[in-house]
């Protein structure tokens, strides 16, 4: 291949280094075992069925189920094993915390522990690997108060904007690694030649604006007002209040939904319902809200529960479960500003309101 002026993840981050004479080496080491895991993964999903890792984790007891009351895919058990495997070793975390397991994953007695912690979500989007849906991994770096002990689940109870890193892979057509270190947001594709992190989208933008939306239209019986008064407006396109035409979309793989947005702009939906009155939202604040909050905020887009900014959520356990709103700016706000009118007192919208799409 000939040289390329692109720089690698490993130039990248030792760049951003510089501009922190006083830092150590142990975070830019800490997002390369990252992104090595990140790697191993890419491989095991491009080989799908003949790789034998397809279809549900089985055990003596049946299929396997995880603390969230998920089915376990083997892609899901095998991901996660490798992200504390190429992690645990180093010296650089107090701990890792995994949407796949109960509790803290401590690390071993006989590694040194650093200041760091990591948490992530294995394979995002599981659910689609057995269709060649695009899936990723998301993950997001802390610092634990007392460097050099053994992190306890408190430890990982920050509000998403005390979050130092976070990003994303996805397994795409090409696999992708986006990332933040809080300062901007930048993608690089793995070059399967090198075996290289690749920077070719530097200081990614969420545009503003936009006319493409994102959320699973079958919960709209269980939505509440201001999000059906929201997904009604679009709907209604250029005859509506909105005066413009929107697309609307669900991949059903949260990190392909994040890409895109980043991408191309567009909002994505998955609020607070009815469907499950004890569950105050279907997404995992520590492995999925907060990490890509973080990188939509990075990128200048917005990111919420639809009635506070998503970053100042005090988190109050490892599994906490939240209703989430992010990508443009403008668009986010304005579904803050509908939940806001609606908390002041407004009526509740139905589905068939005047201003319905479904009006003659």
């Amino acid at each position: 291949m000939p040289l390329t002026n692109r720089s690698t993840l490993t130039q990248f981050l030792i760049e951003e280094r510089r501009r922190f004479p006083e830092a150590g080496g142990d975070f830019n080491a800490l997002i390369l075992n990252v992104a090595l895991a990140c790697k191993a993964i890419a491989k095991a999903v491009a080989y799908g069925e003949l790789g034998g890792v397809l279809g549900s984790h089985e055990t003596e007891q049946g299929g396997s189920i995880n603390v969230q009351g998920e089915t376990q895919k083997k892609l899901d058990v095998l991901s996660n094993e490798i992200f504390l495997r190429m992690n645990e070793w180093a010296g650089h975390l107090a701990g890792m915390a995994s949407e796949e397991m109960e509790q803290p994953h401590p690390i071993p007695v006989c590694y040194p522990r650093g200041k760091y912690l990591l948490t992530f979500d294995p394979l995002d989007g599981s659910s689609n690997i057995d269709v060649n849906v695009s899936v990723g991994s998301i993950f997001s770096i802390l610092r634990v108060a007392e460097g050099g002990a053994e992190a306890t689940a408190e430890d990982f109870l920050q509000a998403g904007n005390r979050q130092v890193a976070a990003g994303y892979a996805l397994y795409g057509p090409a696999t992708m690694l986006v990332l933040s270190v809080g300062n901007g947001v930048h993608g690089f594709t793995l070059d399967p030649g090198l075996g290289e992190f690749m920077l070719t989208h530097p200081d990614l933008k969420v545009p503003e604006e936009t006319q493409e939306f994102a959320i699973n239209a079958s919960n709209s019986r269980f939505w509440e007002a201001p999000v059906k008064r929201y997904v009604d407006e679009c709907l209604a396109g250029k005859t509506g209040p909105r005066k413009k035409d929107f697309n609307m979309r669900w991949i059903a793989s949260m990190v392909a939904e994040a890409h895109r947005i980043l991408m191309r702009g567009g909002v994505f939906l998955y609020p607070r319902d009815s469907k499950d009155p004890s569950k105050p939202g279907r997404l995992r604040l520590l492995y999925e809200a907060n990490p890509i909050g973080f990188l939509m905020e990075q990128a200048g887009g917005r990111a919420s529960t639809g009635r506070l900014p998503m970053l100042e959520v005090q988190p109050e356990s490892l599994h906490q479960r939240i209703g989430l709103v992010f990508g443009s700016k403008q668009e986010v706000e304005r579904i803050e500003r509908y939940h806001a009118e609606t908390q002041a007192g407004d009526r509740d919208i139905p589905l068939f309101a005047e201003r319905s799409l479904f009006r003659d």
